[in-house]
Parts: C-alpha cells; structure tokens; sequence
C-alpha cells in the first residue's frame, strides 16, 4: 500500500510529508519555511500581503515588496501543490484532509488532558498529555525569530507545564509504575513554575506514594520557606492539607 499520509513537524527539526511525499527541501530558502510554518499555524486562516510582508521582511522589505513576496509565493507554490496555496491578495494553506500537524496535537491534546483530569478519568488524562509534553518540549522553529515565533514558544511552555501538571495527577492516581513517570513530569513542572503551590502538592503526594516521605516533608519545607522569604506568604490551605496528611502517615 502506498503511503499517503501528511505530516507537518513544526517544533524541532522542520519535516513536511504531504500525501507520503517529503517536500521540506523543496520549500524556497529560510524565507520559504518561514512562511510555509506561519501560514500552517494560521489554521486555514487567510493571511493578507501586507502581513507576509511584515513577516517575511521584519520592518525593512526590499524595494519592491510586491514583487519579491509574489516570486517566493510562485517558488512556494511550485514546491506544493497548486491546490494547496489559494488566493492571491490573501492567501490561505490548504492541506489535505487529516494532515497531523504537531501545534494542532498540542492544543487539541492538552485540552482532551485537562478535561480527563476535570472529569477524574485518569487513564484517559495519561495518553494525551504525555504527546503534549513531548512534542511541547520541542523547540518551535529552531533558528528562526520574531514576535509570531515568540508567542508561539511562549504558549508551547505554557502547554508543557499544564501537560506536565496533569501527567503528574493521573500518574499519582493510577499509580504502580506510573508513579516514577508521575514523578519527573511534577519535577518538571516545578523546574519551570517554582512557586506553583499545585504541582508541589501533587510532587509531595507522589513522592509519598512512592515511600519517600522524608522527602516530602523536606521538599514542603523548601517550598515553605521559599513564598515566605521570596513572595512574603504562607502555603496555600490546599498545600497546608498535604502536609498535615503527611504528618498524619
């Protein structure tokens, strides 16, 4: 059977498989990819000239705008298909039905999590947010910049700490050998949230679970001190109740 199927990796190495054909190469030069990747982050969106223009030539476009974005945009066109660019003023990314894009898989998987963990269906919260996680880790369009790319990195790690979050909830009730995975999400999301009073209860909980309690009273008295000496502020009611139940075992 002939592969078929479409692919866009937008966060870390750029790879795009339309229809089972490999065609980043083909895309024209930095500028090319650069705005292939926004227009495949606009979801189906129109784009107008102007706004490629901004993009693509950051404030300082050559003498002739219109000119050089309408040669990218035939270079662009000749590496696709002809039914996957349309338009000509505004111009909009058409791909082909069920194409995976890697930014669609975050948003769509993280809200599919954080519904799980709503809902306490623990086990439909642990696949989805192990692909967010993943995939968020990435960097998104290594090499390149600007204020779009920015954003866009800046939701990612936004989505990596929330996937981490609820990897660490469903890890720590499903228990056994989810624990450990449990585990290293929760240290991963207090590396990049440090004051996040939620995910150092679920840290403390799991490492509980695991019989390193010490541990637990250790890290709450690190955290303790932490919002006294840094926020001016004691535990949240919810992070105090963890702890007395520590005490409590």
């Amino acid at each position: 059977m002939v592969d078929r199927e479409s692919r866009i990796h937008l966060c870390g190495a750029l790879t795009v498989r339309i229809l089972g054909e490999r065609i980043e190469n083909e895309l024209p030069g930095r500028q090319g990819r650069l705005l292939f990747a926004f227009l495949v982050s606009q979801q189906g969106r129109s784009v107008s000239r102007s706004d490629m223009v901004k993009l693509l030539w950051n404030g300082t476009p050559p003498n002739d705008p219109d000119t050089a974005l309408a040669a990218l945009l035939a270079k662009l066109r000749k590496s696709m298909s002809k039914d996957n660019l349309i338009g000509k003023q505004d111009v909009r990314l058409i791909l082909p039905p069920h194409t995976w894009v890697d930014l669609d898989v975050v948003w769509s998987g993280l809200h599919r999590a954080e519904s799980a963990v709503h809902q306490l269906d623990w086990a439909g919260a642990w696949g989805p947010s192990q692909t967010v996680a993943h995939i968020s880790a990435r960097v998104f369009m290594p090499g390149f910049d600007g204020p779009w790319i920015e954003d866009i990195r800046g939701k990612l790690m936004d989505a990596q700490l929330r996937a981490n979050e609820c990897l660490a909830a469903s890890g720590l009730h499903l228990g056994g050998m989810e624990l450990h995975t449990a585990e290293r999400a929760a240290r991963r999301a207090m590396a990049a949230s440090p004051y996040r009073e939620s995910t150092c209860a679920l840290l403390l909980q799991i490492l509980a679970r695991r019989g390193n309690r010490a541990e637990a009273l250790h890290l709450y008295e690190l955290m303790r001190i932490l919002l006294r000496e840094e926020l001016g502020v004691s535990p949240s009611e919810g992070l105090q109740q963890v702890h007395r139940s520590l005490l409590q075992t």
